[in-house]
């Protein structure tokens, strides 16, 4: 099922998650939920607090990033085979150069920033059966997961800009947060006059 996406300015978006027990109620149907809305916004990764969930939970797909040119096939394949459910995720680490990428967000439509973020990271969590896991990630698949993760801390990614990007996007932001945007996706908004 096809779930909205919570717009900029909902209340959800900036609450620290909680963890949740394998034995969460509707767990599978809410990741299988999360993972078509994702798609269905033909985004790479989505977590439980943008479908108004405010639980330690995301899930990944890198597979379209894979075909971009600027990557080599190596870089491709992994994203290609790129698909994770991250369940009571904790950032135990984040170390190497720090590089700017074009980030967008499926609760901030239509604003798109450059944002800086270490190239390698070190996580423990667990996957959809409760396997408990800790990795290290890098590259584009690192920065989706910091960026997915950075929600279930209740921080967005343009809390990462400065105050001159900040300043800039102010507009398009009152704009989310009462409706305005335009996403070829189902949202909930914030402050839309007629909710």
């Amino acid at each position: 099922m096809i779930l909205p996406i919570y717009g900029y300015g909902e209340a959800v978006l900036r609450q620290v998650a909680t963890d949740i027990s394998a034995d969460y109620p509707n767990l599978s149907e809410i990741i299988s939920n999360m993972y078509e809305t994702m798609y269905n916004a033909y985004g790479v990764g989505l977590a439980a607090p943008q479908v108004g969930l405010s639980i330690r939970l995301f899930v990944i797909d890198t597979e379209p990033f894979s075909d971009s040119d600027d990557l080599s096939k190596e870089e491709q394949e992994q994203l290609k085979g790129f698909k994770r459910t991250f369940i009571n995720a904790k950032m135990l680490k984040e170390d190497g150069e720090e590089w700017g990428f074009n980030e967008g967000c499926l609760s901030i439509p239509e604003v798109r920033e450059d944002v800086y973020r270490n190239e390698r990271i070190t996580l423990e969590y667990c996957d959809e059966n409760f396997n408990k896991k800790t990795e290290v990630f890098e590259g584009l698949i690192a920065r989706v997961i910091q960026h997915e993760y950075d929600h279930i801390e209740g921080v967005l990614f343009t809390d990462h800009l400065t105050i001159l990007k900040k300043t800039l996007i102010k507009k398009k932001l009152q704009n989310i947060m009462e409706g305005k945007a335009r996403p070829d996706y189902r949202m909930k908004f914030a402050n839309k006059k007629g909710k």
